[in-house]
């Protein structure tokens, strides 16, 4: 089962004081991730205000730590629009990320405009494509994109707050995308209340999952997660 860690999102200290924010944390929890269990990585640049960024410089730090704390591990990173001024700069960005300190994927939503135009430069960058869709509606669009078939997972991402319609509603999204031809794995995730619903959905679909603190910030007990690991290690244990 592929355990993906999403170590930070954009979550502040504010919510749980183990967030990691500068490269040297995203790495330690990286490698932390790692060792408990994670397949891949999943972080987001943080600014020095709590805001997110994928500006060239600063994407590029954070991959050279990670790599620098251990060169094996699968690092991916967010083209969300929410980063930057729009689509225009978010193309300009990606374009311009250093070839020696690319991340090893990085995630396009098929929410936002201009999404399909990233994914292709995702590609052709030399970089593994994963593509997300929240809702059931942006199915057509991702099944229509010319990089369909280039990615190495689709992200299944519900927005509902219910936990029962959250995963109703991944299960409807993959059975379109599977009547549809694809046949790429797929991964659910959910948010807070939903998130750890999803994960167990994901594990008896045969879906890949995401945990970390971008997605919640408890165990599926509802004590609070001490770091990202322990979330890695029950989400290894529910799949055992």
């Amino acid at each position: 089962m592929l355990i993906k860690a999403a170590v930070n999102g954009g979550r502040g200290r504010d919510e749980h004081p183990a967030i990691p924010l500068t490269d040297a944390e995203i790495a330690d929890a990286a490698v932390a991730s790692v060792a408990a269990g994670a397949t891949v990585v999943h972080a987001h640049v943080r600014t020095a205000d709590g805001g997110q960024s994928i500006a060239p410089d600063a994407v590029a730090a954070m991959v050279r730590a990670i790599k620098a704390a251990d060169p094996s591990i699968v690092v991916g990173t967010t083209t969300g629009l929410w980063t930057c001024s729009g689509h225009e700069e978010r193309m300009a960005h990606l374009a311009a990320w250093p070839a020696g300190a690319l991340p090893d994927f990085a995630s396009v939503a098929f929410s936002e405009e201009g999404a399909a135009e990233a994914a292709s430069l995702v590609v052709a960058r030399g970089m593994v494509l994963e593509s997300a869709v929240w809702h059931l509606r942006e199915v057509p669009a991702l099944l229509a994109s010319p990089t369909l078939h280039e990615n190495v997972r689709i992200l299944i991402e519900p927005e509902d707050e219910s936990a029962e319609e959250a995963v109703a509603h991944c299960r409807t999204i993959a059975a379109a995308l599977r009547e549809a031809g694809v046949t790429a794995p797929l991964l659910y995730h959910g948010y807070d209340d939903t998130a750890w619903p999803v994960v167990r959905a994901a594990i008896a679909d045969g879906a890949e999952v995401r945990v970390g603190f971008e997605d919640m910030l408890t165990l599926d007990d509802g004590s609070v997660a001490p770091d990202n690991a322990a979330m890695v290690r029950l989400a290894r244990e529910l799949g055992a």
